[in-house]
């Protein structure tokens, strides 16, 4: 996710460091839309357009590439907040101006691009040795007629963070395998662990989970459709990978099983550092916010379970300009940067969790762990997890406000004491306002 992603670990100041020699060029025009290419010093000028920590300026990558090609010289413009880089990028493509030659793509802004502004990028479906990323995840920015927009960076495979101690007052096991195996394959046994917990649990104020918003949003993506079908007709209504979500997630808001925190809203963080919850669905790029939020007291108590299905949440592609002069050049800078090495090389960094099944298998990535979360085989775990998301999954225009909706309607169940049918009746009124 753009503005949610975080740094992980502990390598901050290396990392920094090693990006001091990039060239930014903040606020001013690439040559994505240019009629012909820049040149600096004698050398092929490509500019990057990127969000949040994606990890290219983060690390020495870019530097690296320049080393190995020396005819390149790369400019990063890196925003920090996803949702003003989006909407720039919007504005330029509109104009058919101001944009760089490689422009990122956050996963929920995927369908939206490929329904609308197709033809403003290049065809990457012809790059050698494509066959090294997750299905699913090429699909996600690929037309109907099989133009692939973007090369995937990051994913977001769900796993279940889990404080030890909390588990060990209430009772229950701690050990990761054999908390995976109390909700094993099915999430309706997490919400039954729930019950155990509350009725077994010495302190009445530490919820089972942060909110149950996580919980279904782990339900819906875990499934190949969510909110529309192929051809975009929304299908939530009748969906049972939904109404399924929707039943569990309702039930675990009216039973007292959480926090009412809905996850990066105002009393999340809070309900981190002070142990307010004992679980929260997270997906691997989440593990590095909650170290920071949960503080260097709680490292240690924190550790992380497989999941009862996986299931994909964030994400993000490159993709190259069609009119860029340097297309070509930006084609194979795109393909070494999301090389299976590099994504690898990025985890190992940062945390961020590749998207290229090969990476996946790599020692960097493989054997990777977390010591803030009690040295879990976080590789492992979220590996496994992305192996399992269906070889497709399908989004829609509005997958990102249907969602939000869905998480309103939800809190109206916790906070408000409202009836999941009465919740959902405004839920499924509010969503066919906003889809029409």
């Amino acid at each position: 996710m753009g503005t949610a992603r975080k740094r992980f670990g502990s390598t901050l100041a290396s990392v920094t460091a090693a990006a001091v020699s990039l060239v930014l060029v903040a606020g001013c025009g690439g040559g994505g839309d240019s009629g012909e290419a820049r040149t600096k010093d004698g050398k092929t000028v490509i500019s990057l357009g990127l969000f949040g920590v994606m990890g290219f300026k983060e690390t020495d990558l870019l530097d690296r590439y320049m080393k190995e090609n020396p005819d390149i010289l790369i400019e990063a413009d890196v925003t920090g907040d996803e949702q003003t880089y989006y909407t720039a990028l919007q504005t330029h493509l509109a104009a058919g101006s101001g944009l760089k030659d490689i422009q990122g793509i956050e996963i929920g802004r995927a369908k939206e691009l490929v329904d609308t502004q197709a033809d403003k990028f290049a065809d990457l479906s012809g790059t050698a040795g494509l066959d090294h990323f997750l299905p699913w995840k090429s699909n996600q920015v690929t037309t109907k007629d099989g133009k692939l927009l973007g090369l995937g960076t990051d994913i977001g495979p769900m796993a279940v963070c889990y404080r030890k101690d909390l588990f060990e007052q209430a009772g229950l096991p701690t050990d990761r395998a054999e908390v995976a195996k109390l909700w094993e394959g099915d999430w309706s046994k997490y919400v039954r662990t729930g019950r155990d917990f509350k009725q077994r649990s010495k302190d009445g104020d530490v919820s089972f989970m942060d909110s149950s918003t996580g919980l279904f949003n782990a339900m819906i993506y875990g499934g190949e459709k969510q909110f529309y079908d192929k051809d975009g007709t929304l299908i939530y209504q009748d969906n049972p990978v939904v109404k399924d979500a929707w039943a569990l997630a309702s039930d675990a808001a009216k039973s007292g099983l959480t926090a009412k925190l809905r996850q990066f809203q105002p009393g999340w963080d809070p309900g981190l550092a002070n142990s307010t919850f004992a679980t929260t669905v997270c997906p691997a790029w989440m593990l590095a916010h909650i170290s920071e939020k949960a503080g260097p007291a709680n490292k240690g108590k924190w550790d992380v379970a497989k999941a009862p299905q996986g299931a994909n949440w964030g994400g993000s592609f490159l993709g190259v300009m069609d009119k860029s002069p340097v297309k070509e050049e930006a084609k194979k800078l795109v393909a070494w940067l999301s090389a299976p090495e590099q994504q690898a090389y990025i985890f190992e960094k940062l945390g961020n969790f590749p998207s290229s099944k090969t990476a996946l298998d790599l020692p960097e990535v493989a054997k990777g762990t977390s010591t803030y979360f009690s040295d879990a085989p976080i590789g492992q775990i979220f590996g496994d997890a992305a192996k399992e998301i269906p070889d497709e999954q399908i989004l829609g225009r509005k997958d990102g406000t249907i969602k939000d909706t869905f998480s309103a309607g939800l809190q109206m169940i916790e906070s408000q004491g409202k009836s999941p049918d009465e919740a959902w009746k405004t839920t499924d009124e509010r969503i066919q306002k906003l889809t029409r």
